[in-house]
């Protein structure tokens, strides 16, 4: 894809408002929001009819695409080592599904085949249910009142949804197991944090969503992950950098990265020794490689720092990765509010990077 040419500076507050038409700004920044609604639901009760006392034999997750996809993902990547069950991601419902067992389907379309089939399936054989998908049409019909929902209340396009999923995913897993508590409205109260982190106000240097904007523009991207829960973060940056600023970035394991690097694939966006008779006036702008962010969880990153280093144009990004060393404090949590965070900013860098490009 062709490089960003920037129209509007990062650090144009005003300029970058005008451009934002859409309200893509605060609809990447309603993450906390997501997260309180869905904490909200649950205070009412919403999940009472699956939180029986019994735990269940299996956990599992049905997304139909996207962000709720890569929800489940990061669920049990981060959690599936400190559950009590099994936790399942799967394209459609096992045959071997039953009472036993409690599946939670995610998605943004109530009339998707694929969550409508797995909650009637489920239903059918006695098996609990959540619903974390608007609860209308064939969904509805499917479970018939047999399910436990947690719907959407505030609408946020789907790039700017895994949040509200891996929300929904926590408050399913604590309802049914007592090892798997956690917070929400303190998950919610440190993404608002961070959107307020990001802020359009805030100059690129103590800014993390700026920052990255700034690293990617006019490069090709590679976001990394090293584990399949960053892999699984990775992927769904990529997928929100080409929905909302119609950037092609590619998502790989860190090792496939690095074989890629260390082999040298990066010559063929310039030969070193060309390079030292370049004249930018007759030949244009030198062509350089990839820029490769490495997603990082707190505890890797003693090792993925060991994994890159020597290597130019690599950079780590984990949440405390901000603008100037020390400018801004961040804490850095457990893993799942780790990648929340991340993905937050990973979101709002995809926003200025379309804004800056006219």
């Amino acid at each position: 894809m062709s490089a960003v040419h920037a129209t509007i500076d990062l650090d144009d507050t005003e300029g970058l408002l005008e451009a934002d038409r859409d309200g893509l700004l605060r609809a990447a920044a309603m993450a906390g929001a997501q997260v309180r609604a869905t904490a909200a639901a649950i205070d009412e009760g919403e999940l009472a009819q699956v939180a029986d006392g019994h735990r269940p034999r299996t956990v599992i997750w049905v997304g139909g695409r996207g962000a709720a996809e890569s929800a489940g993902a990061i669920l049990a990547a981060t959690l599936g080592g400190a559950a009590g069950e099994p936790i399942v991601v799967a394209a459609e419902t096992p045959p071997w599904i039953g009472p036993l067992d409690l599946l939670v389907v995610a998605g943004d379309d109530a009339g998707d085949p694929a969550l409508v089939t797995a909650a009637a399936t489920a239903v059918r054989r006695g098996a609990r249910v959540v619903v974390a998908a608007p609860y209308e049409g064939p969904l509805r019909d499917a479970t018939a009142g047999r399910a436990a929902v947690l719907e959407p209340r505030l609408w946020a396009p789907d790039e700017f949804g895994l949040t509200r999923y891996l929300a929904a995913g926590l408050a399913a897993l604590q309802a049914v197991d007592p090892a798997l508590q956690t917070n929400l409205a303190t998950l919610a109260d440190e993404l608002d944090a961070e959107a307020l982190r990001n802020s359009v106000g805030r100059e690129v240097v103590t800014n993390p969503a700026k920052a990255l904007a700034e690293r990617m523009s006019g490069r090709e991207v590679v976001l990394a992950g090293d584990g399949p829960a960053t892999l699984a973060l990775a992927r769904h940056a990529a997928a929100v950098l080409l929905r909302v600023a119609g950037k092609a970035a590619a998502a790989a394991g860190l090792s496939d990265v690095l074989v890629a690097l260390r082999a040298g694939v990066t010559t063929q966006f310039g030969d070193p020794v060309d390079a030292l008779f370049h004249d930018e006036e007759l030949d244009g702008p030198l062509a350089r490689g990839p820029r490769v962010l490495a997603l990082t969880l707190e505890a890797e990153r003693p090792v993925v720092a060991a994994r890159v280093i020597g290597l130019d144009d690599v950079d780590l990004v984990g949440v405390e990765d901000i603008g100037e060393a020390g400018a801004v404090s961040v804490p850095s949590g457990r893993a799942e509010q780790q990648l929340a965070t991340l993905a937050v900013r990973l979101q709002m860098a995809a926003v200025y990077l379309r804004l800056v490009g006219g």
